[in-house]
């Protein structure tokens, strides 16, 4: 029995390394410029980035710098876009099929981006993304003008792009980034709420929601409930963090930010190869019932069922044509989870 428990183990550690090493050897695509197209939605997609700019790919093995830069892209989703896709050239883009930046203005420092925001905003509320494991610069752009573009959010969208390596051998290297990067998105956060009345919605995925937790976890320990105050929401999606931390996160904020959503899937394979390489423990972003949030004031969304099988299914909620559609149409009627303490609500 204890051989061939042994034997299941090595498979899946060959399984694993074999996964890094396909996708490592694999090029990454790029943001690149094109004009728009007539029929084009363009979408203004704020950054703030510990990358150098000049840093559009992957970062693995490099120093990571001291400086935050912050800029604004605008991105051309093409108007042959399909919910939940970003369309990536190949060769040299084509703003009639792929996604493309049609503009760019870097700004001095975090005041005049804010200001630019200000400017441009109709209400007072900013969304916040914060990506995952193994994200390039151009990855994350692109990810969050689709999301925009799909869910009409009626917000203006800065991406906080910490250091990922943007390698699938980066893994530990990414998760000492989200320690590394939990002043700077903190200070952000201070700065987009700034004003009276200014709120932000973060909207974190997979190892992001880690960072995230660490940051609204420093508010809470630093006092700074004002913060906290202005936080309008939060959505987990495939939250890459162990149950047992998760838990420890949430007691230490004590009144989370409402609402507070958890985007599952019980069939996302980059989940599970990140259990198994943290322990054999399942991640918060494929629990499987309410149990292990009991008690805390969270709602639970499943979307096993939605899942294509793109992506290694880590970004269903957003990357599968169904199950953007879905989560449109509970977004339009307004038919959030019910209230109460660990709901856990399986969309079918």
């Amino acid at each position: 029995m204890r051989t061939k428990r042994l034997a299941r183990a090595w498979r899946l550690c060959l399984a694993g390394a074999l996964l890094i090493a396909l996708a490592a050897c694999a090029a990454r695509e790029a943001a690149q410029y094109a004009a728009p197209v007539p029929g084009a939605t363009l979408q203004p997609i704020y950054v703030a980035t510990e990358r150098a700019l000049d840093r559009t790919g992957p970062f693995f093995g490099n120093k990571r710098p001291g400086k935050v830069n912050f800029f604004r892209n605008t991105i051309s989703v093409p108007p042959t876009h399909t919910p939940g896709t970003i369309s990536w050239p190949e060769g040299e883009a084509d703003a009639a099929t792929d996604f493309v930046v049609a503009d760019t203005r870097i700004f001095e420092g975090v005041g005049q981006m804010v200001a630019d925001i200000r400017a441009h905003r109709s209400g007072d509320e900013t969304l916040v993304y914060v990506h995952g494991y193994n994200n390039t610069l151009s990855d994350v752009m692109y990810r969050l003008a689709q999301i925009q573009t799909d869910f009409d959010t009626g917000m203006p969208a800065v991406a906080f792009s910490w250091q990922s390596a943007g390698d699938p051998r980066g893994y530990v290297y990414d998760r000492d980034s989200v320690l590394y990067a939990r002043d700077d998105m903190e200070a952000l956060l201070n700065a987009l709420t700034a004003a009276p009345g200014e709120k932000v919605f973060l909207l974190a995925h997979s190892m992001g929601a880690h960072l995230t937790m660490e940051v609204l976890r420093q508010a809470a320990l630093r006092g700074n409930r004002r913060l906290l105050n202005r936080i309008s929401g939060v959505t987990l999606m495939s939250p890459d963090i162990d149950p047992d931390l998760f838990r420890q996160q949430a007691e230490a904020i004590g009144h989370l930010p409402q609402p507070f959503v958890i985007f599952v899937s019980r069939q996302d394979r980059a989940l599970s190869l990140a259990g198994f390489l943290t322990g054999r423990k399942p991640r918060l972003g494929v629990i499987d019932s309410a149990q292990s949030v009991a008690g805390l004031d969270v709602q639970v969304i499943d979307f096993t069922a939605l899942g294509d099988g793109e992506g290694l299914n880590h970004m269903t909620p957003v990357s599968s044509p169904q199950a953007v559609s879905a989560l449109r149409g509970l977004l339009a009627q307004r038919q959030t989870p019910p209230t109460g303490l660990g709901r856990y609500l399986v969309l079918e």
